[in-house]
């Protein structure tokens, strides 16, 4: 995992031990305060954006250490390259980018492309489920067997909420695969549960 110096691991603190306003700015004025000297404040944008990253690295089958690392290391090297986001008012979508980037490089390196069922990142949620969350565990399952980049559309699109402008952006594709790709984990998602005997 990258190395960070003084003041990155000082904004990457834990979120428990920062003081939230009621208010607080939109993600570029925070990035112009750090910009501008104020290193503390990037830790507002950790506290804001690291347990949807984590998801994220979850939802593309790496376990939960491995996820950990991931966000952190797409923190420290957003922590580095401020400098680099040419439109701060969407820091967001840039960082989803670099964890995007850190996942596949270390999919890549391991030769983890797919995601089985039996995967860590799906089995530990499988083990706590109760009868009533068996639906909600099947689907974990069904996302698994999807393809990596449809079951990434999916997430970045039905998870995180993102627009298809916004996926497209993260993922290098064009608008209209990413429409294509988010249909198809949909249908493929749809098939899976009807044969489970559930829907959506």
């Amino acid at each position: 995992m990258s190395a960070a110096g003084p003041e990155a691991r000082r904004a990457l603190a834990p979120a428990h031990r920062l003081r939230t306003p009621e208010t607080e700015p939109g993600d570029g004025d925070i990035v112009a305060r750090v910009l501008r000297g104020d290193s503390d404040s990037f830790a507002i944008l950790v506290r804001r954006h690291q347990e949807a990253l984590f998801r994220h690295a979850r939802g593309m089958g790496l376990d939960p250490d491995t996820a950990a690392d991931m966000v952190q290391d797409a923190l420290v090297k957003a922590y580095g390259g401020l400098t680099h986001c040419r439109n701060p008012d969407r820091f967001r979508s840039w960082l989803f980018r670099i964890l995007r980037n850190c996942c596949l490089d270390y999919l890549k390196n391991v030769r983890r492309r797919d995601v089985s069922l039996e995967d860590p990142a799906l089995g530990d949620a499988a083990a706590r489920v109760q009868p009533h969350d068996e639906t909600r565990a099947y689907l974990g399952a069904a996302l698994g067997r999807l393809s990596p980049l449809l079951r990434e559309a999916f997430l970045l699109r039905h998870e995180a909420g993102y627009t298809y402008d916004e996926v497209a952006e993260i993922t290098d594709a064009s608008p209209s695969a990413v429409k294509m790709r988010v249909h198809r984990a949909r249908e493929e998602l749809r098939a899976q549960l009807l044969e489970h005997g559930g829907g959506m």
